[in-house]
């Protein structure tokens, strides 16, 4: 895409960093939207302008087409999933809403999973524009469809929060914007990361104060006084933290440490997704007839086992290693993500499920920002670490190819010498780097097991939810 857009190395992450913003700022705006547009009409716009976008993104021949583009295309796609979940609840019995959202998390979950295989496969036999305009016929047949089946529920109308939405839209865009962006400017040591930091700080804190004093605030207040609600927000975050901090990682380091070509080390990924979507079946089966905290608690402790598998990871190993901590992490996360969806839902009145949707979408893709953004610079730091802690360890009296006098003296055969030990310490202290972050993974998902005794039992399908009077 870089040399086609004719685009710096520097710019060229703006084609990511505008969709992720654009997302972000759209994304809580999706309860209001659909209750003065109406969820059906919603949709159908949403998708079709999605659509849109996505071919002129393949059609862009400049890096500013572009960015205008995924802005189009990320406010738009980011209302398409809350809809989607908002749907599928209404039309499901809460006996059977575990087995729907089974269905529903496969594609959200396993998605972003597959999605670089195909596109990668994609790119390497035809073009990176091809990524784009396979969303057409897609495009085409969800708008067909939805005009079809989807119902127009009535919902309740309350007025714009202009406050609260500018407030929370300069907090997301200023933190997305510092997530994506830290690692490429070493954090705080850069005066933008730093001004965005503080901007996004300010405005979430006087958003957080806005919803406490002001009356029809953009987010519901019964979602804040609801703890499954808010403990399954925080969840997601954490969740959403380590499937795109490791899924992000992997293909990097089958394709350096490794030597596996592009494509083969995106299919060595794919028993994540398998794992995950049948993870997300069983749970559907599983949810009517066992609570949802053992399941999460099984979930997590599986998804952990498989982090903790990846921390044993050597410097030369088959195959089998990664396909069998790729299908216990999406196993163990596609068990959390069902029950997890069913109990943080379950004391919601349907009025308020867009709303709900909305910003659960929006702390998962949070906590995978953070995810990645955490992931790429303890891997850049840890690297640097163990680089000189190994260096330190070399010595003329261990090994002869490290004095740079024998060396000269070797000539090019004595630089080469050094360029290998170097190759070969580098290579080093770059899986330590990978292991030090799956460490910390594993950490992660073991401190989300506490936060499972706060969960209230969902209630049972015949108990009814009605809006506070």
């Amino acid at each position: 895409m870089q040399p086609s857009l004719g685009a710096a190395a520097d710019s060229i992450s703006w084609v990511l960093t505008s969709y992720i913003v654009a997302a972000a700022i759209t994304t809580p705006l999706t309860g209001w939207l659909a209750e003065r547009i109406g969820r059906r009409r919603l949709f159908l716009f949403a998708v079709a302008a999605f659509t849109i976008a996505s071919m002129a993104c393949g059609l862009a021949t400049s890096l500013p087409e572009m960015v205008l583009y995924r802005l189009l295309q990320g406010a738009t796609g980011a209302v398409i999933a809350p809809l989607s979940q908002s749907f599928i609840l209404d039309a499901w019995p809460r006996a059977r809403q575990g087995q729907a959202l089974a269905l529903f998390g496969v594609g959200i979950m396993v998605g972003p999973i597959l999605g670089p295989v195909i596109g990668g496969w994609l790119t390497d036999r035809f073009d990176w524009r091809w990524v784009f305009f396979i969303n057409l016929p897609f495009g085409i047949l969800t708008i067909v469809l939805a005009a079809a089946v989807l119902p127009d529920p009535a919902s309740l109308r309350r007025r714009f929060d202009l406050l609260g939405f500018t407030l929370l839209a300069i907090g997301m865009g200023a933190l997305q914007l510092a997530l994506d962006r830290g690692h490429q400017l070493d954090w705080l040591g850069s005066w933008e990361i730093r001004l965005e930091l503080s901007l996004a700080v300010a405005a979430l804190w006087a958003f957080a104060v806005h919803l406490t004093t002001a009356q029809n605030a953009i987010l519901s207040r019964r979602l804040l006084t609801d703890r499954n609600v808010m403990l399954g927000f925080l969840f997601i975050g954490i969740v959403g933290v380590l499937l795109v901090g490791t899924t992000a990682l992997m293909p990097t380091m089958l394709q350096t440490l490794y030597g596996y070509p592009v494509v083969e080390a995106g299919l060595l990924q794919m028993p994540r997704g398998i794992g995950m979507a049948l993870a997300m079946l069983l749970a559907g089966r599983l949810i009517g007839r066992v609570s949802p905290r053992p399941l999460i608690l099984a979930g997590i402790l599986i998804a952990a086992i498989g982090l903790y598998m990846m921390t044993g990871f050597a410097p030369v190993m088959p195959a089998q290693p990664f396909i069998i901590t790729a299908a216990l992490q999406g196993f163990g996360l596609g068990l959390v993500f069902v029950p997890l969806n069913t109990i943080a839902f379950s004391t919601l009145p349907q009025q308020l499920r867009t709303e709900a949707s909305a910003f659960y979408m929006l702390m998962r893709n949070i906590g995978g920002s953070i995810g990645l953004s955490l992931a790429i610079t303890m891997l850049a730091r840890q690297q640097q670490i163990s680089h000189a802690d190994l260096a330190s360890t070399l010595t003329p009296y261990k090994n002869p190819l490290t004095n740079p006098g024998l060396a000269a003296a070797a000539g090019p055969r004595g630089e080469a010498a050094m360029a290998a030990a170097d190759g070969i310490l580098g290579g080093q202290a770059l899986l330590i780097a990978y292991i030090d972050v799956f460490q910390l993974m594993v950490f992660l998902a073991l401190a989300m097991i506490p936060l499972l005794l706060l969960l209230r039992p969902a209630p049972s399908a015949a108990t009814p939810v009605h809006l506070p009077e």
